[in-house]
């Protein structure tokens, strides 16, 4: 008897729900949010317009940087924003990778003021200034600018070439303008869910 009660109460619950459609997420296919949308239309530009940044939008690429999460909250992070000709020159010294771009957002880290992991004193910084670094991607990518993050430098040609960075390990650098080129044909191969994810 006390489980035919439940079970009415529960069908009762149901229809009410479906009445006041507070089950139509469950219903509907998942719609794409915007994030992933985003994220899908991101690309890597390698050749940009000489069109340069107006200072809204580096600021909001900047404050983009500045809001990132960081281990522990330490923001062992700094960014150098690279758009005088000189500099752009100098820079082309450390790396054949600037792509004409009027912006190179140039992200460093300084590990001894990161988080570490006890159990096996892993720094944190790299990761940190990652994270900091997709969130320029991001937001220039959200802004309708083109970005690359770009790993193949020199160094020790950065911190020679600019003293200002003493102290911090450069991790990457984003140049950022507008595209002048779409696509690659790489763009759209990714492995699939079920090679990708694991479910424990």
């Amino acid at each position: 008897m006390k489980n035919k009660f439940l079970q009415k109460i529960s069908d009762i619950t149901n229809i009410h729900k479906r009445a006041a459609f507070s089950d139509l997420p469950d219903r509907l296919p998942a719609k794409e949010s915007v994030f992933q949308t985003l994220a899908k239309e991101r690309y890597s530009c390698r050749k940009f317009k000489d069109t340069p940044l107006t200072e809204i939008q580096i600021n909001h690429i900047l404050e983009a940087a500045r809001l990132a999460p960081t281990a522990a909250n330490k923001q062992p992070v700094h960014v150098w924003v690279v758009k005088s000709p000189e500099a752009l020159e100098k820079l082309k010294g450390a790396t054949d990778y600037t792509y004409g771009a009027p912006v190179v957002f140039m992200v460093g880290a300084k590990p001894e003021a990161a988080w570490v992991r006890k159990y096996d004193g892993k720094n944190g910084a790299e990761i940190d200034a990652a994270i900091v670094g997709t969130h320029i991607m991001l937001e220039a990518s959200a802004l309708g600018l083109g970005n690359v993050w770009v790993g193949s430098f020199d160094p020790a040609k950065i911190k020679a070439d600019f003293p200002e960075t003493e102290g911090y390990e450069i991790v990457c650098l984003f140049p950022v303008g507008v595209a002048a080129v779409d696509t690659s044909a790489n763009h759209d191969k990714r492995k699939s869910k079920e090679e990708f994810v694991s479910e424990l």
